[in-house]
């Protein structure tokens, strides 16, 4: 009886299986009949025209062999932005775990611009390596601002970064010792959440501190200031990655939180100006940095993309007739390989100097110009690994910045969605949903752990060319592999310039 009975459920059961599979399969030949006529009918699509639905595994394979690329098919030295050896390194330093290598490395050192170091033949002792020096920014600002950390965190705005991506920064930047850029979107609490020291951008929007017409509120300006965190603040002219065209917001990250911060519409897409509509020349710069420093009493400074270093010389020549207290207190030079979520392919890819080109050509203008000490030089773009950060120093900057470096350390997979708001690790979207898998107490330590181990391993580099501490590195120090694949050093690359006012002036 039980046995008919257990018979009679599984007839039943396969019947209705069999008649989802038949109205399954139904259903399926509708939508590719549909999809065919839709097809063969259009007038936009030649492929789909010619070719209706099997037209579209195309476009599904193109989406999908970026990551079949990412897993499968690329070598660890092959993928752009980041590859997969520069990902792992990040990654495991995040981590804190041990990041050594077994039977040699996959980096080919005969490959045209790879830098690579000058080892010295009796190193310092370990017992004569010291902490970097704090370097002094504005002295002539009533507050200026020591900082002793070379590798610090790159702007990123509260908007284009979700509220967990940005605690954790604060909050890993506050162990680290570094400082963190606020990013052009405003000061949000949660930069304030971690206790970090801050730089303070003033896009050209001037989210944040901008009245109802788009001018800089001196009040807005004066209360962000007035937190004792905030140590500099920053003008930007333009970004690496989008030289001439200002940021742009998509109106799916536009909440409520955000446009009160930023001082925009809720859900709109926030579209900066190109340029700030009051500083059209070398002048007006000059004019709007004086006003910030004594209005906030900060150290101030631009951040810029080089086309050229003829507006810096300029801009040098105005310090000398106005004062040598004038001068901008720091620049921060973006190359044109800096990242960004959403930015035009042709000016992402073809306009403004690399951070190899540009780094050197500025800091050579402030050496002729006799204002090398004076102006502090930042810079970014792609720094993300310890060699990266040692060539920059050696080329003479004071301090490196990095954004993709650490978002690599919350976790990015470098899965291309920043300006989607479909960012899978939650790093780069405003979806709750998605944010929920971004964990602010293991991902500050990990913000933490890569800082302090880059900066060691930096350490290392620079004691194994024979000198205590990293700033110490010069252009000596470090060789750049020719087009003959043999290598030259980069103060032959790079000669330093005589300085026209007070000798050989190197940083």
């Amino acid at each position: 009886m039980e046995s008919s009975g257990f018979a009679h459920w599984l007839i039943v059961l396969v019947e209705l299986v069999t008649a989802f599979a038949l109205l399954l399969l139904a259903l399926v030949i509708v939508v590719l009949a549909v999809t065919w006529v839709v097809d063969r009918n259009q007038t936009g699509n030649a492929v789909l025209r010619n070719f209706p639905v099997v037209g579209h595994f195309r476009y599904w394979f193109l989406h999908l062999g970026e990551f079949f690329r990412q897993y499968l098919y690329s070598s660890d030295r092959e993928e752009m932005p980041f590859n997969r050896a520069q990902r792992t390194w990040v990654y495991r330093a995040a981590k804190n775990v041990d990041n050594t290598n077994a039977f040699g490395s996959s980096r080919d050192l005969r490959a045209e611009g790879v830098p690579f170091f000058v080892n010295a033949p009796f190193p310092d002792l370990g017992v004569d390596h010291v902490e970097p020096v704090p370097v002094t920014i504005g002295p002539y600002a009533r507050e200026p601002y020591s900082h002793a950390a070379f590798f610090n965190i790159s702007a990123m705005s509260f908007g284009a970064l979700s509220a967990p991506a940005v605690r954790a920064l604060s909050r890993g930047a506050a162990r680290a010792g570094i400082w963190m850029d606020t990013g052009e979107g405003g000061l949000a609490p949660y930069h304030l959440e971690g206790g970090c020291d801050l730089i303070f951008e003033i896009g050209t929007a001037k989210y944040g501190v901008r009245t109802p017409d788009g001018k800089l509120d001196d009040d807005k300006l004066l209360a962000i200031c007035a937190h004792p965190q905030v140590k500099m603040v920053s003008i930007k002219l333009g970004q690496g990655a989008k030289p001439g065209m200002g940021g742009l917001l998509p109106g799916a990250k536009v909440t409520a939180e955000i446009a009160a911060i930023r001082g925009i519409p809720v859900g709109q897409d926030s579209q900066s100006p190109n340029r700030h509509l009051d500083i059209g020349n070398v002048s007006e710069l000059m004019d709007a940095i004086a006003h910030i420093r004594e209005l906030t009493g900060k150290p101030v400074g631009f951040k810029a993309v080089l086309g050229g270093v003829e507006w810096i010389g300029e801009l040098c020549d105005e310090v000398r007739q106005r004062g040598i207290a004038s001068a901008p207190d720091f620049i921060i030079v973006d190359g044109s390989e800096g990242g960004t979520g959403a930015a035009p392919q042709t000016l992402m890819e073809g306009v403004g100097l690399p951070l190899h080109e540009a780094l050197p050509a500025l800091l050579d203008m402030l050496i002729v110009k006799g204002l090398r000490q004076r102006i502090k030089v930042v810079c970014s773009g792609k720094c993300i690994t310890a060699y990266d950060v040692a060539w920059a120093l050696s080329i003479g900057a004071d301090f490196v910045n990095s954004a993709r470096g650490f978002m690599l350390a919350l976790g990015c997979i470098q899965s291309l969605q920043c300006n989607r708001n479909t960012c899978p690790t939650g790093i780069t979207t405003q979806n709750p949903k998605l944010q929920r898998g971004l964990v602010v107490s293991d991902k500050s330590e990990r913000v933490f752990h890569y800082a302090k181990n880059l900066m060691h391993e930096v350490g290392i580099i620079a004691h194994s060319c024979g000198v205590s501490e990293p700033r110490q590195l010069r252009r000596s120090h470090c060789r750049v592999v020719g087009d003959d694949g043999l290598s030259i050093p980069l103060e032959k690359l790079f000669p330093y310039p005589q300085s026209q006012e007070s000798g050989l002036e190197t940083r």
